[in-house]
């Protein structure tokens, strides 16, 4: 079968795997570091089988991390304290 790619590239990354307590959620996180997501990172819920491509301008966005990640507003404020401080 011919196949048309738009790319296949291979890139080295840097990826942190970080588990932390909130007042109400354990996060189990991958945090994917790449040249392709232009300053942004890769953040995967390992528990939850979510993922988003994440800067420090999303964090400002209202209710972003509520809907990627399927969070009430209190497990999603604890989710943006963690990711500002990283991304800050």
């Amino acid at each position: 079968m011919e196949r048309f790619f738009l790319y296949d590239d291979v890139e080295d990354t840097k990826t942190r795997f970080v588990s932390f307590t909130g007042k109400t959620l354990r996060y189990d996180l991958a945090i994917m570091q790449s040249t392709r997501f232009f300053g942004k990172v890769l953040v995967l819920d390992m528990q939850f089988g979510r993922f988003a491509i994440i800067g420090p301008d999303d964090l400002d966005e209202p209710g972003y991390l509520e809907h990627v990640f399927n969070k009430t507003e209190q497990e999603a404020e604890d989710l943006r304290e963690y990711l500002t401080e990283l991304l800050g």
